[in-house]
């Protein structure tokens, strides 16, 4: 990706907490951010890094996406993944160039897509195979 297509440092510093902002305000995602996340600054650095590591690949991030979300897994829904991605569609179309805001859109559905799978679809264990624990 060239610069004009690809979000700057600063563009992630805007855009992560304006979108999560409107994810606090969410009815039906909003409750289950609010109690996941104890503190917002610190979670809303990581998530900054996080797309600067998927979109700039600064490597600045250094957690585990599945991991977290597991954590969760009794309060999210598949149904959630698409609000949450409409959402980043609006604020991203809103804040960035066309062409910045689809990059990001188009990298949001893929990792949510990738998130739910590891959530949601669990192959049966192969026979004679120990099953395998969270």
């Amino acid at each position: 990706m060239d610069n004009i297509v690809t979000p700057t440092e600063a563009d992630l510093a805007r855009l992560v907490p304006a979108f999560y902002a409107r994810v606090r305000q969410d009815a039906l995602i909003g409750p289950v951010f609010e109690s996941a996340i104890d503190d917002w600054e610190d979670h809303l650095g990581r998530l900054v890094a996080f797309w600067s590591s998927v979109m700039l690949t600064t490597g600045r991030y250094k957690g585990n996406p599945v991991a977290a979300h597991l954590k969760h897994l009794a309060t999210i829904t598949p149904v959630m993944f698409d609000r949450w991605l409409a959402l980043w569609a609006a604020v991203t179309a809103e804040m960035l160039s066309a062409p910045k805001a689809a990059a990001l859109q188009d990298k949001a559905a893929r990792i949510a897509e990738s998130l739910k799978y590891a959530l949601y679809f669990r192959l049966p264990p192969r026979p004679g195979s120990a099953p395998l624990s969270r």
